[in-house]
């Protein structure tokens, strides 16, 4: 009989509970997409990027010409000399190389460094929409990582509401979800 009684109050208290919760969904990717900021962010993202290559242009353009100067000179070398510029050549293939591997990562923090402050004024933002509609539990709605919410229970615009921004109405011939 405790059992069964014991039973009956935990799935009470779970119901209770339950009852009590309120979730939502936020895209914030979608708000960050409307953040007028995000042109300058791009605008930054794209000059980064431009030193990268400027930078990776001016290697290639060192080791080119480091090539044709050892392949004109090669039959006139010493063989120390030679293995000396081989080795010379050999390292800054394995530069360039790794250069352009890390370069993407290299773009992606610059893109977490210009975002930061942009996803920090989101997080403001909908705490306050959080506190004010009682909400218990947020889930991230976008990167299709939530199978189905129903739209009462997003968020998105009310935290767009709160910072500001006004959606963007969708380019034409985009297709609609």
């Amino acid at each position: 009989m405790k059992r069964i009684s014991l039973g009956i109050l935990l799935m009470f208290i779970a119901f209770s509970s339950n009852a009590q919760s309120k979730i939502g969904t936020i895209d914030v990717e979608y708000i960050l997409a409307q953040m007028p900021e995000t042109a300058e962010v791009n605008k930054g993202l794209e000059t980064y990027n431009q030193e990268l290559q400027t930078e990776l242009k001016t290697s290639i353009g060192e080791y080119e010409a480091m090539v044709q100067e050892y392949q004109k000179t090669v039959a006139d070398l010493t063989d120390t000399v030679k293995k000396q510029k081989e080795d010379r050549i050999i390292e800054l293939e394995n530069d360039i190389k790794g250069f352009r591997q890390k370069a993407s990562v290299m773009l992606q923090m610059k893109r977490n460094e210009l975002n930061g402050p942009l996803y920090d004024r989101i997080d403001v933002a909908m705490k306050k929409v959080i506190n004010e509609g009682g909400y218990t539990q947020i889930f991230h709605a976008g990167a299709n990582g939530l199978a189905f919410s129903r739209s009462e229970d997003d968020i998105t615009e009310k935290v767009m509401k709160e910072l500001g921004i006004e959606a963007k109405p969708a380019p034409q011939g985009a297709a609609s979800n």
